[in-house]
């Protein structure tokens, strides 16, 4: 492999962001259609293939999840190992990275190789997450069960109940909205260590801790925290005026990229607030709804163009499907997973090394002084 050249141009055909537009698309399709329509197991599939599966494709596609699910008990011993307490991405990352040691083909970096590794990848890691979430607590898991799709299967092996339909469908579509988001840094982190011609497990547990960081993958977390603290103060409007004085950021508004609104949150917005509906609990999504109006509201919002980004909502989404506030990157990672391997097999396709150009700003002309002299 060479290194790339110090001005090429990475590109993608994986997925697209115009933070100016307001769209998000992968291989070709626009987040707005993918979202409210699409199961996450398309979208993998799509992500992949370049292309849409017909009805036989998707049914082997999911048959292929379905049977690389089941985690191997050396792996759910080591689980069982960890401190009960230990941060949930943590374990997710070790665990990813300990999958390589089993596998024995790890080093199969050609296509049909790194294809295997990333179906396994995908399949494993609701699973895996769902696994620790059940050892943490005291409890046995609960293996997969046969017929249910990637999202409801999720569901159920964290308590072993059949999952609510609109639990499964917001769950679906937050899936799908968070798949894939252009050179993120966790992908890049992916691209990068993949280019070096390592293994995917090694690609993969670059990009879970990249992910773990709090200013990457933490922030619907972070956001779910500020509507439960909005929550405890009771009276939100002025929660909202002492959060503005105290020049604390309002957690999920503002995007790095989107200059206007973030499709997703547009999408997931009506999907959180019937889920709530139907859950008999809107409270929360009430309060990040009128933290929203007020912000909407705020010079410091209106000239800066901030908006509610994919996390604001997805923070109440997922806390009202029932998800510990601790594992929402987790489930981050889940859906991440779909364009991390997408990337990587794109990386390799043309395989040669990521470097970026540095801009020195050290010292220069220093002079060596011997050990006694100093």
């Amino acid at each position: 492999m060479s290194e790339t050249k110090k001005e090429e141009l990475m590109t993608t055909s994986s997925s697209f962001v115009n933070g100016t537009k307001g769209e998000l698309i992968y291989r070709g399709y626009d987040i707005r259609e993918l979202g409210p329509n699409a199961t996450f197991e398309e979208v993998v599939y799509l992500l992949w293939n370049d292309k849409l599966p017909n009805e036989q494709e998707l049914s082997h596609f999911k048959a292929a999840l379905e049977s690389k699910r089941a985690l191997p008990d050396v792996l759910l011993n080591t689980l069982r190992g960890f401190p009960r307490d230990a941060h949930p991405m943590a374990v997710l990352r070790t665990t990813v990275s300990a999958l390589g040691l089993l596998d024995k083909d790890a080093d199969n970096i050609t296509q049909e190789g790194a294809r295997e590794k990333a179906l396994l990848l995908t399949a494993i890691m609701p699973t895996l997450v769902a696994a620790w979430e059940r050892v943490r607590n005291g409890h046995d898991p609960i293996p997969q069960r046969e017929g249910l799709g990637h999202a409801a299967n999720f569901l159920y092996m964290l308590d072993g109940k059949e999952p609510d339909p609109d639990a499964v469908a917001t769950l679906d579509s937050y899936l799908v909205m968070l798949a894939d988001h252009g050179f993120n840094a966790s992908t890049f982190s992916a691209r990068v260590t993949t280019s070096t011609g390592s293994d995917v497990y090694s690609a993969i547990t670059s990009a879970i801790g990249t992910l773990k960081g709090p200013a990457h993958g933490g922030a619907t977390q972070r956001a779910m925290e500020q509507f439960l603290d909005a929550g405890e103060r009771g009276d939100v409007a002025q929660w909202f005026k002492e959060a503005r004085e105290s020049g604390k950021r309002i957690m999920g508004i503002g995007h790095r990229i989107y200059k206007v609104e973030d499709p997703r949150a547009r999408i997931l917005r009506p999907l959180t607030q019937r889920l709530a509906a139907s859950s008999g609990t809107s409270k929360w999504f009430d309060i990040a709804y009128e933290i929203e109006q007020l912000a909407r509201k705020d010079d410091y919002f209106i000239e800066r163009d901030l908006y509610a980004n994919v996390d604001y909502y997805s923070a109440v989404a997922l806390y009202t499907i029932g998800l510990p506030v601790d594992q929402f990157t987790c489930i981050f990672t889940m859906s991440r997973i779909a364009g991390w391997s997408s990337q990587v097999l794109e990386q390799l396709a043309d395989n040669r090394l990521i470097r970026p150009k540095e801009g020195y700003i050290g010292k220069r002309d220093q002079k060596y002084i011997p050990l006694a002299e100093r």
